[in-house]
């Protein structure tokens, strides 16, 4: 199946408890149908101090999966993400403008 959100993408939180914060992902694990997106579950990891680093309380972007997320059109809105062929190449677009992504 082709994959409707990607690494860039600007997203919107739909549910959970940072529902309607806004973020950029920057990986997607499409096996287990999540993604990481930045400054969004965010959980505090304990680290060991090392030689080369501090050690303590880290803050840590854990995954979400992909159902509680949505595509972000050119207008700023929440967006579904539809595919098409356009000059023999099958692109992505947004259902509510119907914009190439």
């Amino acid at each position: 199946m082709a994959a409707k959100l990607k690494k860039g993408d600007k997203v919107v939180v739909l549910a959970g408890r940072d529902k309607g914060k806004e973020g950029e992902i920057t990986k997607v694990m499409p096996k287990d149908g999540k993604a990481v997106v930045d400054g969004i579950n965010i959980a505090i990891r304990h680290t060991r101090q090392t030689p080369s680093s501090q050690g303590g309380r880290v803050p840590v972007a854990m995954p979400i999966d992909l159902s509680n997320l949505a595509l972000l059109d050119s207008n700023g809105k929440a967006t579904r993400v539809g595919f098409r062929m356009e000059d023999g190449k099958k692109i992505r677009f947004a259902k509510t403008t119907g914009d190439a992504i």
